[in-house]
Order: C-alpha cells, then structure tokens, then sequence
C-alpha cells in the first residue's frame, strides 16, 4: 500500500491506483474524533433526549480526544446484527408489568393494619380457639380446663410466650406477602441507591431495635426461653452469659437490615475511594496480552516492532485509522511469509506511518458521523423506546457494517426526510476510513453538489459535464471484450425500456463494437458510437474499408448482419442511437473519450484497489443523462465485481439517487454481490420509481430496508410485506350486564346506576395468539416520526434482525 509515484494521474485504468483528487494532508494525524457533546442546532426536544430503558454506558459514547490506547482496550462484544458494540453494556431485565404506586400504598396499609387489627385481636383474646394447637402438643397439666383455659404453670407460660413468637413471625411474613412489601422497599428505596439506601435501613433497625428492647415485638422473652430450656435456668446466673445474649439478639436484628442496606458494599467502597492506589497498580491492567501491546506481532516474535508501535499508541502518534490499517496489513501478511520482514522493518522505520494508503492520508479531513474502524461500524442512530422494538434493542445504538452492507441496502424516503445527511453519508464516511485502513473501496454517484463528503475525502472525484474534472469515466468499464462491453453498455442504454429485449441490444452494440475495436484498437466514442447506431453511410463505409485493409474477414460479417437487420421491425438501434445521443451534447465535450491518448478512470480499478472515488452527475441540467449514467454505473459495479476473483477487498457502491436505475439485470446483479464481498446501497424517494415489476425482486434481493418517516401507504404496503408478520397475544375484553333475581340485589343495582349513570356489568377477557404484520402499512406513513426510520437488517451469513424503529442522528 505504499505510494507507487502514481499521485498526480489524471485517468486511471484497472492495474493503476490513481492520485489523490487535491494535496495530502499533514503528516501529523489527528486523534480520535468525537462528535460534539451538545444537540444538534434545530433539533426537537425529542430528537435531543431520546428515551430509553437504563442509562448508557460510558464507553458507549466516546470521549472526545481519547487516548488510542484506552480506546482499542475497550470490549466489543459481539451482538445481534446492527448493535453498536464500541463499550456495549445490556440493558437490565424487563421487568414486568406492576402495580401503580398508589395502589401499591394502599395495599401495604391496607394488609398492615389487617395485621395489627389481628395481633391485637389476639393478644386481647377475642380469637376462638387460639390456644387449641399449642395444647395439642404439649402436657395438659399445663394448662387451665377447657379450651379457653389459660396456662396453670410456668412451663405452660413459656410455651405460651414462645408459641405467641412462632405466630407473630408468620403474622408478620403473610403482611409482607400480601402487602408486597418487597416491591414497596425496591421501588421507594432501592432504585434510589446509596447513601439513602443506607440510611432508610438504619433508620429502620434503630426503629426495630426500639421496639424490640421495649417487648412490643416479641423477640427477647422467647428467646431467653428457648435458651433456659436448652441450657437451664442456672446459665442467667452469670451476667457476662446474659450480655452475650443479648448482644447476639441485638446482632440478629441488625444483620437483615445490614444486608437490605448494603452496608458492607458502602464501606468497602468508599475505603476504595479514599485510598489512593500503590504507584503501578493503574499499569497493572494493560498486561502483554491487552490489545494496544499488539500480541500479535509479539506471538509471531517480532517483539520490537510491536514495542514500537505501543509506543506509538501511548504517545498518541497513531490514530484508529493507523491501528485498523496496520492489524489489516499484519493480517495479509501472515498469509504470505515472504512479506512479515519487510512489513516488520517498515514499522521499525516509520512506526504508525507504515503500510500507508496509496493517497498518503491517515484519516479523513473531518467526521460527521461516530466511527469504531477497528470494527467497520457506523452509529447512524439509537433504536427508539417503542412498543414495536424488542425490549432489549430499545435504546442501544443501531450501526451499518461491511456484514451488513454486503446484503446490499435499499432506502426510501420522501425529499427532505434525511436520507443523504443521516444515512448515505455516514456509510460513505464509514467505506471511506476503511478505505485507508485498506479494506474496502467505495463508489460514491450523486448529483453535483450533493453532501457526499469533501474533495479532499476521495481519492478520485469525476465531475461529469465539469471542464474542470481531472478525471472522465470508461463507458466500457475498462473491459477489452466487446460482448462484455455490449452486454453492460446495453443496460445502462436501455435496460429501463420495457418493450426493448436488453439482450438484443446487446448484440446489435456487439455487432458494431467488436468490428470497430479490431479496426482502431480501441472502442469508439461517443460522436462515432452515435454515427454507428443511426448507420450513417460514411462511417459504416470507413469501419468496413478499415476492416478490409486489415483483413478482419469475421469482423466483417459482423457488420454485414449489422447491415441487414438495421431498419427492420424491433429494431432497438434507433432507441440506442437516441441514448447515445443524450451523452453527445456539447457538456460532455471531451468527456467519454477513448483511443490511446484518452485516460478516463474505469471502475475495474474498485476491484483491485482501496480507492475512493465519487463521481458528481449533471442532475440539473441533464436529468436524464444522469439517470443513464447512473444505470450505467450500477450495471457495470455488478458485473465487474461478479468476475472479479480475488475478493478480499469489499467494494460498495453508493446511489444517493437510484431513480429508474435498477433493472431486472441489474436486480440480478444485486442479488450476486453478497457472494463476492461487495454489495450497493441504493436510495430512493419512492419504491414506484422503480418498475413495477421489479418491486418485489428488488425488496427481496436486497437484505436491508429502511422507510424513513414520510412515505406513503402504498409504499409501506411493499415492506409490510416483505417484512412479514409475527405471533403476537391479543386481549379482548366484553362487557355483559349483569341482571339480578333477588330484590335486594336489584335495589342495590339500580342505585349503583342512579349514581352512576352505567348499568353493572362484568368483564368477560378472551386471550389469543394471532398472526399479525410487524408494521402495517397505517403506521409507516402515519407513525414514523420526523427524523426517524424504520431498519430492517441482515447479515451475509444470514442472520436477522427485526424492523426496528431508529431515531437518526448520523
């Protein structure tokens, strides 16, 4: 990847990598970027402070000017598709659906003055047959006749003082049961967290203390009891005795109270806290292994390049760039041998500089997006805390990977809802840093002035219809076939024409283009094309002279059968000649060029190189022109990365607008990229700009959607479908009248509906499980809110995610 002396080129072909569009930055790379911490000017309050379950992690938002080092320790651990992993924490469990708070309340004190009305009913002895059980176990000579009769001894006291314990505590367990007093101290003094949670817990073992030492809660008689019974009476003769009793019940009643209030984790907090930490131990965490010490280079023995390179991370001499692209590189070379030593001797030599990018650059001019290059993600959102999302995505960051992107992506969305801003960018962003860190290469086809990113962002900018554009575009694709320049160039002509067969204006293109490329060399170019398609006697008669001096005899006969079908019924010369001539206006003067002197950049270059390139189309004044081309792009991005044999490098093409681009070719195409690492993420404003016939191949070609907010139902009706349906429960609820028979009932129903104005009625609930769609198409169009998506994702090794409804923020 080392600069080859080829900065400077104004065309490129397949084996040469051509130059930077403008001059090389700065030696010097920047830290790791970060976006700004406040909102976005204009943003809605909803837009500012998205809801969400828990708090976010710290790591899930990136400090700005964060050390290398602490950022390539951070654990990314992986997740279902389209998680942002940079720092992931999962959420908390759901928690089912409770009580309100109020009724909550009510019904603690409701069950604890049931049980203080019970005790005291009790203890006063208005209960019946109270001491029935406890006679049942124990002698009769202890207790007075009858069933009333009270104790006649002391042993039968203490039985009595011992049973009325047993009874308080399961008196005082069924009241915080039925009053669910657990759920009370979680939600109004747990979730508030320390110190109140330690002081509500002292709080309340002094208050128990106090109640306990005053015998309003019987716990130490019994006690005492149970003691002089295992022991005897004679063991209170000692004083030490009793006061380790006592301080054992004093210590019983505080150890629950100690554990609800955490006491233990408190005090050994802040005693961490408040203990400065021994010089090293910081140190101590980043072992030999950790990520910034570079193992792998240590594990294949080259101990000082690795110690090179940790010093460039601490030092802040390297960036998330220089780390992505010199683990890529080591990786490559491990699978040649033959490369490790100079690759070692390159970091040993020039550090974090090593392995560079034929551009020279280390980083992009500038992000808008958050980045984690050392996994390929984008964060161009955060899933919304709606009832459509699964609990455990709501509030985590939605990000687009190469996994993701290799199924190819299709958007739609009305003008105006954020489609190039909030997501075309940031994957350009993305395919561009991967670029440099050698791992991809991106194609990047928008209108002239559309916010794709800076000139100095891309390696090759062409500004068709621009007499300024240093570079021009090969409509052959950089191929020396002329089937397979036909079979492309006839796509990108006319594959939108329905009632024109593609494969026959591929083979009229054939006819002309082969006889022309063995005559001069080369193919020809747009003004000679365009003579050839309208068979214009002087040029068909030159071709046929040219082929005669050089004695293509084959070639010849191509040109005759050229000669005698032109004019005939279905003809699709005529419509090929009328597109060609969209191409031949005096804008595109000196662009298309061929023949040796002609040095336009071919798209075959993608396929061997990490470039960066974006080509600027003439939407305003050549809407149509720029709608062939872009077609013409596609078809040629599908072909060459389909016979493309060496696939290690992932190449995406990006349409910021696929109108009347996609044809049933190149939804084919589409269909091939996930195979051969590549894949194109395409955007449109509406699923009808696109032939009717191809709106389901299409949808299920591609493996990634996104409606933005904005779209119609006709529109959401096409990924409602593809999308699917899911098993969902349903609970209906019917209200009949209740007629009463007894005179008493009724009069006390006709009362109630005096008061009340509603006749009595009881609920009868019916639960099923149907069968409905994730998001129907009412919701798409009416739902979505502004700024917001719904992403359905899926990797190219087949795993899912479902639509998932995303707050943008790319």
């Amino acid at each position: 990847m080392d600069d080859d002396g080829t900065r400077g080129a104004r065309g490129s072909s397949a084996d040469r990598v051509p130059g930077p569009a403008l001059p090389p930055p700065p030696t010097t790379p920047p830290r790791v970027p970060a976006p700004a911490a406040g909102p976005r000017p204009g943003a809605t309050p909803v837009e500012q402070h998205p809801t969400r379950p828990g708090p976010a992690s710290p790591a899930e938002q990136p400090v700005p000017g964060a050390p290398v080092d602490a950022w390539l320790r951070t654990p990314r651990p992986p997740q279902e598709p389209g998680v942002w992993r940079y720092g992931y924490t999962p959420p908390p469990p759901e928690e089912p659906e409770g009580v309100s708070n109020r009724s909550l309340l009510v019904g603690a004190l409701i069950s604890l003055l049931s049980a203080l009305l019970l005790w005291s009913l009790w203890r006063n002895g208005y209960l019946p047959y109270r001491l029935v059980p406890l006679k049942l176990f124990t002698p009769g000579e202890w207790w007075n006749p009858g069933t009333s009769g009270g104790p006649r001894t002391i042993e039968g006291s203490d039985a009595l003082t011992v049973y009325e314990a047993i009874l308080f505590g399961l008196l005082a367990y069924g009241c915080g049961r039925i009053g669910n007093f657990s759920e009370l101290f979680r939600r109004h003094v747990a979730d508030r967290g320390q110190p109140f949670l330690a002081l509500a817990a002292a709080a309340a073992a002094g208050l128990t203390q106090l109640l306990v030492w005053k015998e309003a809660l019987p716990v130490v008689r019994p006690v005492l009891v149970l003691v002089a019974s295992v022991a005897g009476g004679e063991i209170y003769q000692s004083q030490t005795v009793v006061n380790v009793i006592y301080a054992v019940i004093a210590a019983a009643v505080l150890y629950p109270f100690a554990r609800l209030g955490c006491w233990r984790e408190l005090i050994a907090a802040r005693r961490a806290t408040a203990a400065p930490a021994p010089d090293g131990t910081a140190a101590a965490p980043a072992a030999a292994t950790s990520a910034d010490q570079w193992p792998e280079l240590r594990t294949a023995g080259w101990a000082d390049a690795a110690d090179t390179l940790t010093a460039e991370v601490r030092t802040g001499r390297m960036n998330d760039v220089d780390v992505a692209r010199l683990r890529h590189a080591w990786t490559l070379a491990t699978r040649r041998p033959d490369r490790l030593a100079p690759l070692a001797e390159a970091v040993l030599r020039t550090g974090g500089a090593a392995a560079l990018h034929p551009s020279g650059h280390r980083d992009l001019p500038r992000r808008g997006a958050r980045h984690d290059v050392l996994t390929g993600q984008v964060r161009i959102g955060r899933c919304a805390d709606d009832p459509h999302n699964p609990y455990v995505r709501r509030g985590t960051g939605l990000a687009l990977e190469p996994a993701l992107l290799g199924t190819s992506l299709l958007a739609v969305g009305p003008p105006g809802a954020g489609k190039t801003a909030r997501l075309i960018r940031p994957v350009v962003e993305a395919l561009a840093l991967r670029a440099l860190a050698g791992q991809a290469a991106v194609l990047a086809v928008g209108g002239a002035g559309a916010p794709l990113g800076p000139d100095d962002a891309f390696d090759v900018v062409v500004r068709l219809g621009h007499p300024g554009s240093a570079h021009d575009i090969d409509l052959y694709g950089g191929t020396t076939d002329p089937d397979e320049a036909a079979a492309v160039l006839a796509e990108g002509l006319v594959g939108d024409v329905g009632s024109l067969d593609s494969r026959r204006a591929a083979t009229v293109l054939a006819q002309l283009l082969g006889p022309y490329r063995a005559a001069h060399g080369h193919f020809p170019s747009v003004p000679e094309l365009r003579e050839l398609l309208d068979g214009t006697p002087a040029a068909l008669a030159g071709l046929r002279a040219s082929l005669e001096a050089a004695g293509h005899h084959a070639m010849l006969r191509e040109l005759d059968a050229r000669s005698r079908q032109a004019g005939g019924p279905g003809d699709p010369a005529p419509a090929l000649a009328d597109r060609v001539a969209l191409l031949d206006r005096p804008a595109f003067t000196g662009f298309f060029a061929t023949g040796p002197d002609a040095r336009p950049f071919s798209l075959r270059a993608l396929g061997q190189h990490p470039l960066r390139v974006r080509v600027d189309l003439p939407e305003r004044g050549h809407a149509e022109a720029s709608r062939l081309l872009t077609r013409l792009l596609l078809a040629q991005f599908t072909a060459i990365t389909a016979a493309r044999t060496d696939t290690t490098l992932f190449a995406c093409l990006v349409l910021d607008d696929a109108t009347h681009a996609v044809t049933a070719e190149t939804v084919r195409g589409i269909r091939r990229l996930r195979s051969v690492n590549a894949g194109a993420v395409l955007a449109l404003r509406t699923v009808d700009d696109v032939p009717e016939t191809l709106h389901t191949p299409l949808l299920g070609a591609v493996g990634c959607t996104a409606a933005f907010s904005g779209i119609t139902t006709w529109d959401g009706k096409r990924f409602a479908e593809a999308w699917g349906k899911e098993w969902v429960e349903t609970r209906e609820v019917a209200q009949h009248t209740v007629f009463a028979d007894q005179p008493f009932t009724r009069a006390l129903h006709a009362l109630r509906k005096l008061v009340t104005g509603k006749a009595v009625t009881t609920d009868a609930v019916t639960v099923r499980q149907v069968e409905r769609e994730r998001w129907s198409a009412s919701e798409l169009a009416y739902a979505v809110p502004a700024g917001h998506a719904v992403i359905r994702l899926a990797t190219v090794e087949g795993e899912h995610a479902p639509p998932l409804l995303v707050h943008l923020d790319g």
